[in-house]
């Protein structure tokens, strides 16, 4: 073996943990900085007098924005990955980020955030495969930190909000700029050391010969097992929309606590979500995905029935451990999409963080009309049946134990 694919050979068997940490950095800001448009919504809804549906459409718009272009991206870096793609993604989000601040009107606003939602649609797939070819085979390990850094920024951006945006108004959005602008020097820096071509075209290769002599599973099987699972994401963002886009205004509703105290109970909630992401992909690699993505949904049913009933002291221990137990299914859906379709990381990924964008947009603006309609109550107790869907995991197959008997042949 010569020195350069012995070089080779060292960056795919190590899991190379300060890209990991990196890329899940660089997750934590770019989720910061998506966590700043719900975190705005009760100030741009006084300043703009909108109602919960038009909250909705801003959501809507963000998500759609950001899940419409992934699936198209992950095919495309399928074929040739472009290394520098991320700095140019958060490029996006940080013209996205000065326009929110000095946005004039509601028009302005949803402008903002769909160049927001552009940026997040090149950065999620691209750093997701990066966090793949870094992982040396800790595929769970290596999606949950790299996940943790976005469920981390999402949780840090409603506090940062209630204590740099809440008391003095709309246009100190613009200081996450900097949050911006650290991110595109960071993914550069990550860009340079994936792209010489001699270990990129190898880790892809390499990756796709082992994947696809370690499974094999039926067409008819592998569909369906992706439609299951986007059934699964369906019912885990569509809760969560609930959650992320409303609790703040549910709890100010039933509690009438500040705007302020709802943004730290928001924080407290993204932080159980942030945990539970850390918690699901080392589990599943123990495991094995499918228990851990049947209990996350399904388990988390008996505290969703029981959170519209509760007091404010058990809403907020409720919704910690309902989002400590949903959050953990994401790494292990995502492993576990990537290990149905070998060599498709990046379309994976892209279908995956899309779909989940897409039905937080849809499940936002569906649940804000509900709520002018219906009252903001009435969305909670609707949704405490969603985490129930969460029974179709069982027509998984346990890929761990498919694995085990092909590795015997």
């Amino acid at each position: 073996m010569d020195n350069e694919e012995s070089t080779v050979n060292k960056h795919v068997s190590a899991t190379i943990y300060p890209v990991l940490f990196a890329l899940s950095f660089s997750h934590l800001l770019n989720d910061t900085i998506q966590s700043l448009i719900p975190a705005i919504y009760p100030i741009v809804k006084d300043s703009f007098q909108l109602s919960f549906s038009q909250i909705g459409v801003i959501t809507l718009v963000f998500q759609l924005s950001s899940s419409l272009l992934q699936p198209l991206v992950g095919v495309i870096t399928d074929t040739k990955p472009y290394p520098y793609a991320l700095p140019v993604g958060m490029g996006f989000s940080l013209t996205g980020l000065v326009m929110m601040a000095l946005a004039p009107s509601y028009q302005w606003i949803l402008v903002a955030v769909a160049f927001v939602g552009a940026g997040s649609s090149v950065f999620h797939p691209e750093a997701s495969r990066m966090a793949y070819a870094a992982s040396g085979g800790r595929r769970g390990f290596a999606q949950s930190l790299f996940q943790v850094g976005g469920n981390a920024g999402s949780a840090i951006g409603p506090l940062l909000a209630a204590m740099l945006i809440a008391p003095f108004g709309q246009f100190h959005v613009i200081w996450f700029s900097v949050a911006a602008l650290t991110a595109i020097i960071i993914l550069y820096r990550i860009g340079k050391w994936y792209k010489p071509k001699s270990i990129r075209n190898y880790i892809l290769r390499k990756n796709k010969v082992k994947e696809e002599t370690q499974l094999t599973l039926p067409r008819k099987t592998v569909i369906s097992s992706i439609a299951v699972l986007l059934v699964l994401i369906f019912s885990k963002y569509f809760y969560f929309a609930s959650l992320t886009s409303y609790y703040t205004f549910y709890l100010m509703h039933k509690f009438d606590v500040s705007v302020q105290q709802s943004q730290i109970y928001l924080f407290i909630f993204l932080f159980a979500v942030a945990a539970g992401t850390m918690i699901g992909g080392p589990v599943g690699d123990r495991i094995g995905r499918k228990y851990v993505i049947w209990l996350s949904i399904l388990g988390a049913s008996p505290f969703t029935f029981a959170l519209p009933y509760a007091n404010l002291f058990w809403t907020i221990v409720l919704s910690f451990i309902i989002g400590v137990i949903i959050a953990s299914a994401f790494a292990a859906i995502l492993v576990y999409a990537q290990e149905l379709l070998p060599g498709n990381v990046g379309l994976v990924s892209g279908l995956f963080f899309g779909f989940a964008f897409g039905m937080g947009g849809i499940g936002s603006a569906v649940l804000g009309k509900l709520a002018d309609s219906e009252g903001i109550d009435y969305v909670y107790h609707i949704c405490s049946f969603l985490p129930l869907i969460g029974i179709v995991a069982a027509l998984l197959p346990n890929l761990k134990k498919v694995q085990t008997r092909l590795s015997k042949v």
